[in-house]
This record gives structure tokens, sequence and C-alpha cells, in this order.
């Protein structure tokens, strides 16, 4: 068996790609159902967020496996697989294994050191084990191992300290004047990247609901059914307007989309509790005299772009604890997964012993019938432990081989030996 990952992220695929991949939470299961019939991959489990969509699989034929895989993405862009070669990229064992931790530990994030794609790909292996044998053996420890390697970087390194991007900052700041986002409601406006990262961060902090408002109105439902909002037209905002607790402005308009005019038609009497403004646009979509009004907090990108550089740096200076972290948890998931190469040809060695015990102890016994129960049961408990004693330094050589990668040359010579690959090997009868 091998491991492999085959996916899209932020780092191969602009944004207008990446949402033709997504597959929505209630899709999964059926995608994990389709990659695994047919025999080319054996478990998988599929992570799908608004920056990757990547699947995880154990396949007894990497080649084919990973085939199985591109054709599932062609399909989903109507594409096909050779169309896709430069933005779908392929790990393979080892780099499968490091990737998921890097991702884990969201050292592959957009925003480095992000908390929520830990979350994700929780969601994503528990909702993969529903699938009946989507998820066997390997890829439950892999995504086990993942977890605890992504909370370990997270524990022990400054990796996820701070704010490391303007939305994430922007969420922070928001904190500071609120002390909790718990029970609050937000009111993005626009519907890109930045509004997708900004929404994300600030359901992760407990926001209650979310309206997303952008001028092209289909781009602002996409948006808010992924995270279980509510979307409204750009021109709608006045009736939203003092129904939230916090705006985060991300537009690409070339003018001013929340004007004087338009906060006092909206709030004729100003806000009546805490309004904290953010303006993360360039140019402005935020009248800067809004930022004068009583209970207005108003904050633009070069309020946030501080805290962003410190934090950032402080993170960065991180990476090689978080990347020796990676490295430590490949080789401990390695070193438990070189040993189930040595697992069937143990059995099948086992077997081949158990079977020629068996045989010969009827055959002797066939010749003593004046023995009784007891001494007859001596005679099988004996022949048992020699053979058990004979196979146990075989197999511990055999273990020690494949985890110091000998492992297919002493295999190969074992079942050569011992003819493991005759068919009554299987037959325990």
């Amino acid at each position: 068996m091998s491991l492999a990952v085959v996916g899209v992220s932020h780092r191969t695929a602009p944004v207008e790609l990446r949402e033709r991949f997504a597959v929505a939470r209630g899709e999964a299961d059926r995608a994990v159902r389709a990659l695994t019939t047919g025999g080319r991959v054996a478990e998988a489990v599929l992570l799908s967020t608004c920056n990757r969509t990547e699947l995880y699989m154990s396949t007894p034929d990497v080649r084919t496996g990973t085939a199985a895989a591109r054709e599932w993405l062609a399909d989903r862009v109507d594409a096909l697989p050779a169309d896709l070669d430069e933005v779908v990229y392929e790990r393979r064992d080892r780099g499968a294994v490091g990737h998921l931790f890097r991702v884990a530990g969201g050292l592959d994030s957009m925003v480095l050191g992000e908390a929520q794609i830990q979350g994700q790909v929780r969601e994503a292996y528990e909702s993969s084990r529903d699938v009946p044998d989507a998820v066997g053996p390997a890829l439950n420890r892999l995504f086990q191992t993942a977890l605890g390697v992504g909370g370990r970087i997270r524990s022990e390194t400054a990796v996820g300290l701070g704010a490391a991007s303007v939305p994430s900052a922007a969420v922070d700041l928001s904190k500071k004047i609120f002390g909790s986002l718990k029970g609050r409601r937000a009111l993005i406006l626009g519907a890109g990247e930045m509004s997708e990262v900004t929404l994300e961060c600030l359901r992760s902090e407990g926001v209650r609901a979310a309206v997303v408002a952008n001028r092209t109105y289909e781009r602002a439902v996409e948006l808010a059914a992924r995270w279980d909002s509510e979307a409204i037209r750009l021109d709608a905002i006045d009736e939203a307007l003092p129904t939230v607790d916090i705006v985060i402005s991300s537009t690409s308009a070339p003018h001013l989309v929340l004007t004087a005019e338009r906060f006092h038609r909206a709030l004729r009497d100003g806000p009546d509790r805490p309004l904290c403004i953010i303006d993360i646009a360039i140019p402005r979509d935020v009248d800067p005299a809004i930022g004068e009004e009583t209970n207005v907090f108003l904050y633009n990108v070069d309020d946030l772009r501080q805290i962003v550089d410190d934090s950032l740096g402080r993170r960065q200076a991180e990476m090689p604890r978080a990347e020796s972290l990676v490295s430590e948890g490949v080789e401990e998931f390695w070193s438990w997964y070189s040993t189930l190469e040595v697992v069937p040809t143990i059995r099948d060695l086992r077997l081949r012993a158990e079977r020629v015990r068996r045989e010969e102890v009827e055959r002797v016994l066939r010749r003593l019938r004046h023995l009784g129960p007891d001494d007859r049961e001596a005679i099988d408990v004996l022949t048992r432990a020699l053979m058990n004693k004979v196979l146990h330094s075989p197999t511990v050589r055999m273990r020690e081989a494949v985890g110091n990668g000998r492992g297919t040359a002493v295999l190969d010579t074992v079942r050569y030996l011992f003819e493991l690959d005759h068919e009554e090997v299987n037959d325990e009868d």
C-alpha cells in the first residue's frame, strides 16, 4: 500500500478556480464513497476548505490511485485531467505525510499559523470515517497523528500567536473592543478572497450571525452559503447596519461604499451601542468622517498593518521549530506505518509453520493411540511453544529490516525461502 495526496490550494489556483473544486459538507461522503469504490483507492479522506481541496488516500497502486483522484478533480470542473497539470499537485508516501502535518499545523495556510484549519482537518477525518470502509488503519493513524502534530505546533511554538493577516488582525481588534465575539452579529462588505478569510476568522471566534453584502449578488450568495450566513445586495446595507455590532469592508469599489450620508440614513440617531467598523479596502470603502460619530470605532488598513507586520515576524521566526515538530511526527508515523508492510509476511509465515506443526502432530498421534488426553495436550503445547520460539527471532529481524529500509529485499527472501506465495498459505482450515 502507498499513501498519497492529490489536490489544489491557494498556492496553485486562484479563488475563481478553487471555488469550483470546493465540496459542500453534505457532498463529502458521496465523494469519498465514489473514490473507494472500484478498488483503485483503499482508503480516502477529503479535505475541502476555501483555500484547498485535497484527497488523501491509501492505495494498492499509487499510479492508479492518484489517477483516480485526478479524474475526480477534473470532473468537478468539467475538464480533462491533463488540463489541470499546472494547478493539481501530488505528494506521495513521506511527502504526503509531511504535507498533511504542515496543513494541520497551519504552516501551509494563506494565514500562517491559522487555528481554523485544525478543526477543518478533524471534521474532514471524522466525516470520512462515517463512510463505511473509507478509513482504515493507515489513514486513521495518519490523521490522528496529524492532529497531534498540529496541536504541538500550536502549544509549543508561537506560530499561532497574534495576527498574521489583515483579516485576522481586524478580528483581533474587534475582540479588544468587545472582549468576546460570541453572540455578535457582523456585516461583511465584499465577497472576495479577503472577505472569505475574514468570515472564516469571525466564525471561529463565535460570531452568531453574519451578513454578506456584495455588488454581485450571486457571489454573495455563494460565500454566505459556505458559512451558513445571510446574503444581501450591496444597496440593501441600510437595513442591515442597525442590526450588527461589527462591519468589515473589503470591496474593490473605486469609490466610497459606506458614505456619511448613507450611515446617517441607516442610523439616524447614531448607534446606541459600540459599532466597530474596520475598512481594509484600498481605496477605502468607508467615509473617514464616520469615525467621529459617538459609539463608532473606525479603523483602516494602515491601522492594522503594524499589527500584522509585528505578528508575522514572530510567527516566521518560529518556523524552524515548527518544521522540526513536523519532521519528528513524520518519522514517528513512518516508523509505525512501515511495520504494516511486514504484517502479511509474518502472518503467512506463521500460517505455514502452524500448518506443518499441525500435520506432524496429527501424524505422530495416529501412531500413539495409547496416549491419554493429557499427554496429547502436552504434545500439542510443546510443539506450539517450539514453533513460537523458532519464529520469534525471524519476526523481530523482519520488523527491524523494514524499519531500516531493507524490508523489501528481506521480505522477498523470506517469502521465496518458505514458499509463502503458494496458494495454500491463505487457507487457515
